[in-house]
């Protein structure tokens, strides 16, 4: 059945004139006549009570009435749904990040697209910079926020965030009471670091902080994720270093200090596929660029 045809019977239902629903449709009277002479046959039954005063729907063509409405309310559903997520403003996007990038500017990013893209579906998961490499090349994700960067030539990106590093200490620690902590000064520390493997990674970052302050770590603690770190520093474990956005959210059990000593600071990078151009992911790309420059300027 022809979807014009349809709309043009659907006029003059509701008009319940030829004119009129010519008029509506900006067609001539004699065309639309013979459209519904043609549905009328394809059907194979009569539609209108035709009279030289009035027409009426018959039986039959109240029933046709109201499933061509609702053909017709699906079809234009489906021609508005399929334009919005062909031009980004609908669709699902899936986005995975670094633990510790749950705090500081990430959220403040993802709201910002949210706010332009209400209707986008999003899908959020935590995992190691690893895991978003894997991920991204396997395509089970379509955006990677890296600590710092996830390097792949296969990969496009955008600097999000840069920032410095802090130490996280329990709140019980004799560090906490001290005006100034200087690196070098934490050897006989226990080091909470993540992740455990895969290593190089993080870890091995702090790590190198150690040795550009003349030591290495009495005590290690590896953990897998920035929240079983965190977790362990809150009960008085040991300490670590995390990046300073961190300390944005307060934690029971953990306090947050600035050092003096060597600090190469971190940085948030949000990635997705080269060959990947899906409008979601774009407009995604275009949003952080956007926040970036305004959150440095």
């Amino acid at each position: 059945m022809d979807f014009r045809r349809l709309r043009y019977f659907l006029a003059v239902a509701e008009e319940l004139h030829f004119g009129r629903a010519a008029t509506r449709l900006e067609i001539a009277q004699p065309p639309l006549s013979r459209q519904i002479a043609t549905l009328e046959k394809e059907v194979g039954v009569q539609l209108f009570d035709r009279s030289r005063s009035q027409i009426r729907l018959t039986q039959a063509g109240m029933v046709l009435q109201e499933h061509a409405r609702q053909i017709l309310e699906r079809l234009d559903a489906a021609y508005r749904e399929t334009k919005a997520v062909g031009a980004g403003g609908a669709g699902r996007l899936r986005i995975a990040f670094v633990g510790s990038a749950s705090h500081g500017v990430l959220p403040l990013l993802i709201k910002s697209y949210r706010s332009s893209y209400p209707d986008v579906e999003l899908a959020l998961s935590a995992v190691n910079n690893a895991e978003l490499h894997r991920a991204l090349i396997s395509r089970e994700i379509d955006i990677a926020v890296a600590r710092p960067e996830l390097r792949d030539d296969e990969f496009r990106r955008e600097l999000l965030c840069r920032e410095k590093l802090i130490l996280a200490l329990p709140d019980n620690s004799r560090l906490a009471t001290q005006s100034e902590l200087r690196f070098a000064d934490l050897a006989n520390e226990t080091f909470v670091l993540y992740p455990r493997r895969p290593r190089p990674s993080y870890a091995d970052v702090v790590l190198g902080i150690c040795e550009k302050e003349g030591f290495a770590p009495a005590r290690l603690e590896l953990t897998q994720d920035f929240q079983s770190a965190i977790s362990l520093v809150s009960v008085g474990v040991g300490l670590s270093v995390v990046p300073e956005s961190v300390s944005v959210t307060q934690r029971p059990g953990v306090i947050y200090r600035p050092y003096s000593g060597h600090n190469p600071g971190t940085a948030l990078t949000v990635h997705s596929r080269l060959d990947n151009r899906a409008p979601q992911v774009m407009n995604f790309i275009d949003v952080t660029r956007r926040f970036a420059r305004k959150s440095h300027g």
